[in-house]
């Protein structure tokens, strides 16, 4: 068994894959950055892309993405928190990585909105 690289101790084939290959939608804000996380260490860029709306989405960089995933590798996820009201929904997290060499950590509390059903990302608070 695989354990999934969001961190949740589930395999990935019952956590994130799912969302990955598009079997599922995530059912929480939490769920959803649980698995782009997972899809930034398996360098699923489409789904990162699907997953986003507004204007985060239109500043990705997918061919940055794809430049500078070779030099990354994602070491740990820790949620902090997490909560959703309604259609908004906020997680707090720790990424571990490691970037040319240089262990480092993006600390961010993400923002999400879901419509029609299904949770986006839409940026940083």
């Amino acid at each position: 068994m695989k354990l999934c690289p969001c961190g949740s101790a589930q395999a990935e084939i019952q956590c994130c894959l799912p969302y990955l290959k598009g079997e599922k939608t995530a059912p929480t804000p939490e769920a959803l950055m649980r698995s782009r996380y997972t899809a930034f260490a398996k360098r699923k860029f489409a789904y990162l892309s699907k997953t986003m709306q507004g204007p985060i989405a239109q500043q990705f960089d997918l061919t940055a993405a794809r430049r500078d995933a070779p030099f990354i590798q994602w070491l740990k996820l820790e949620v902090l928190g997490s909560r959703e009201e309604e259609n908004q929904g906020w997680v707090e997290f720790k990424a571990h990585f490691r970037f040319h060499g240089r262990v480092s950590v993006l600390h961010e509390k993400s923002q999400f909105v879901k419509t029609a059903g299904i949770w986006f990302y839409v940026g940083q608070e």
